[in-house]
């Protein structure tokens, strides 16, 4: 959806409130831009330059952290929240629309680095790398532990399942029939039978998978949708793969599963608190591979996301249509 945000009338710069800490290469990227960007960095766990910026902010590049209705309200100048990636469940978008503060996102901008990602915890998980690495260190890697040849995994060997069946979706598929998984053996689900013959509704396709893999966003529908009932419908062998949102599976649940052998492993990048606390009990378990929400963080996606970034701006301040804005912003024309 695009849409045209204030007047023609250019502005001399442009005040950006980037919430994230630059590395060398993204200072480099935007060097160019700077005589009409006035782009004030934060990092998402400091608060007080976040509010002490947030006034004077016109666009808000953001990522991760929360933006909730009252931060909205404190943002006077605020036009555009410019999400970096495609959901936007961490924005109050019913506020924004209310404030007249377009909401953009940046759909399949990082679907190559999370599907990569993606097959990356289906490898470790499957392979039992974390346990293998820890046991190579220890001096136990060898003689081989005999219980390899009986559970360990070729992905061309198993079934995959996708819940959700889009841009990051499809391209998992395509990366999982090249290593050897034939393409009957892919199977996907989605809110309606799509009438594709690998469509299966959500029972079925957990019972049939080997490696269940998340590609959903999170709404009132997809929360908690992976509860014990669904989780005890996989194979004990099989793999459970999040990168979506962590809040779609049932962490309590997950953690009994896991623990009692009823699925054999997980590989999860998303928890249903982020940062995840110290104490969530996934992370004492040895069958579960974890990383913080950065699949999608590469530099090819990094540099993605800045480029069209910097394009909304550039059209924000030239009175121009928005590009990927979600929300209807009242008095604004497309």
């Amino acid at each position: 959806m695009a849409l045209t945000v204030g007047s023609s009338r250019e502005r001399s710069s442009l005040r950006v409130l980037a919430h994230f800490s630059p590395g060398a290469k993204v200072a480099e990227f935007l060097a160019p831009y700077t005589d009409w960007l006035d782009i004030r960095y934060c990092a998402e766990d400091d608060d007080e330059t976040f509010y002490r910026e947030l006034p004077d902010a016109e666009v808000i590049w953001h990522v991760l952290r929360p933006i909730s209705g009252a931060d909205l309200e404190q943002a006077k100048r605020l036009r555009l929240v410019h999400k970096m990636g495609a959901g936007v469940n961490t924005i109050d978008v019913d506020t924004a629309t209310r404030l007249g503060v377009a909401v953009a996102n940046m759909p399949g901008a990082n679907a190559a680095s999370v599907a990569e990602g993606t097959v990356l915890l289906m490898l470790a998980a499957l392979r039992r790398l974390i346990e293998l690495d820890r046991a190579t260190r220890e001096g136990r890697g060898w003689p081989s532990d005999p219980s390899l040849g009986e559970a360990v995994r070729d992905i061309g060997g198993c079934t995959v399942g996708l819940v959700g069946y889009g841009n990051i979706a499809k391209r998992v598929e395509r990366i999982v029939v090249a290593m050897g998984t034939p393409p009957s053996e892919v199977l996907h689900t989605s809110t309606r039978d799509d009438g594709h013959p690998h469509w299966r509704s959500l029972p079925e396709l957990l019972a049939d998978s080997d490696i269940v893999s998340l590609h959903l966003p999170l709404t009132n529908q997809t929360l908690g949708l992976l509860d014990a009932s669904a989780l005890a419908r996989m194979k004990p062998e099989a793999v459970l793969v999040n990168t979506s949102r962590g809040a779609i599976v049932d962490e309590i649940a997950l953690t009994e599963a896991l623990r009692a052998g009823r699925i054999a492993a997980a590989g999860l990048d998303v928890f249903a608190t982020e940062p995840v606390s110290p104490d969530n009990p996934l992370l004492t378990l040895d069958n579960v591979v974890l990383t913080p929400h950065v699949t999608w963080y590469t530099v090819d996606t990094m540099r993605r996301y800045l480029t069209h970034a910097v394009e909304n701006c550039r059209r924000l301040r030239g009175g121009r249509e928005l590009q990927n804005v979600v929300n209807t912003v009242e008095g604004v024309t497309d």
